[in-house]
């Protein structure tokens, strides 16, 4: 088991936040294979403060996904405080505080990883933010801005001041906000961080597209392992590593008939929460892992990324499947 603040997961690992990517109908797949906390995608401080905005559908979470959490990107303190509030009032189980975001267009704006810049302003944020709200209020960042000794000092002085405080957890990615996603995660600076803060909660990201890979990190010393990108269109993963964890057989590869369904079950929920306009386009970029994430199958289907309706989509959807 794995605390964080007054929330207890069975196993230990959990959905990261993805942006663009772990709406309602990926975080609903992922709790379906066995997984015990999700993220929905990191949201703009004042965007999850806007009240017509948070009415939305894509931005509340379900009524049966609980626990779950929201993340934030900002860099006023007053206005995090505000999109804690709207997260809670929401049904949010957890707020977690992104200063690792790589994106360019975030960086351009102050936001995410380029906070990591601002110690100061990173200490303040959470704690004004975990005075204001009562849930557990958890950090993501990453393991420096760049390689420079200073950014290296930085990144420390924010881990200490908030393990000192006794923040809930801490989810920490192993490149630096440089990197983006090229080389390797450097694991041993988020087991370091364990190692000196041996009270706080401490989960790692970076690199984890197989159940094999988890349990290898669990091993290391860690709290517990954040799954992102190694989830896109393939919720298997969490039924996989539950086994392994569970002292079970890994479960065999899914039937190309549960391949199938599970990707028409994906996109019909994708279709209930942005509406058919938007589906195709939105779906294209989850079409392309669970492609990948078929051994037997060498190629993405041309017809499958030129949909340009419903039915073109299902159509293509059986075609590489059954081709």
């Amino acid at each position: 088991m794995v605390k964080i603040g007054s929330i207890v997961l069975d196993v230990p690992f959990l959905q990261a936040a993805i942006a663009g990517y772990s709406d309602i109908a990926m975080r609903g797949l992922a709790r379906r294979f066995g997984c015990p906390l999700t993220f929905a995608g990191v949201m703009i401080d004042t965007s999850a403060a806007h009240p017509v905005i948070m009415r939305k559908l894509g931005f509340r979470p379900a009524p049966n996904e609980h626990p779950v959490g929201g993340q934030i990107v900002g860099t006023e303190p007053g206005n995090m405080i505000k999109a804690a509030h709207a997260l809670v009032d929401a049904g949010y189980d957890l707020v977690d505080l992104n200063f690792a975001c790589p994106a360019p267009k975030v960086l351009r704006r102050g936001r995410g990883g380029e906070m990591l810049t601002d110690p100061a302003g990173v200490i303040e944020i959470f704690r004004r933010v975990r005075d204001a709200v009562k849930c557990p209020v958890t950090m993501k960042l990453r393991v420096g801005y760049d390689e420079s000794e200073a950014s290296k000092e930085d990144f420390w002085r924010i881990v200490e001041t908030v393990a000192g405080d006794n923040i809930d957890a801490l989810i920490i990615h192993g490149r630096t906000v440089n990197q983006y996603y090229r080389g390797k995660a450097d694991w041993q600076k988020i087991i370091e961080v364990k190692k000196r803060f041996p009270h706080i909660t401490v989960f790692g990201s970076g690199d984890i597209f197989s159940p094999e890979t988890i349990l290898e990190r669990l091993g290391q010393g860690i709290d517990g392992v954040a799954i992102a990108r190694g989830a896109i269109g393939n919720p298997w993963i969490f039924a996989s590593t539950r086994a392994l964890l569970e002292g079970k057989p890994k479960p065999q590869h899914p039937s190309i008939e549960e391949q199938e369904d599970i990707m028409l079950n994906h996109f019909h929920e994708v279709e209930t929460i942005h509406g058919k306009a938007k589906a195709i386009g939105y779906f294209r970029k989850f079409s392309c892992h669970y492609c990948k994430f078929h051994p037997e199958k060498k190629y993405v289907h041309t017809d499958l990324m030129a949909a340009k309706s419903s039915e073109q989509f299902l159509a293509a959807v059986k075609k590489w499947y059954h081709s």
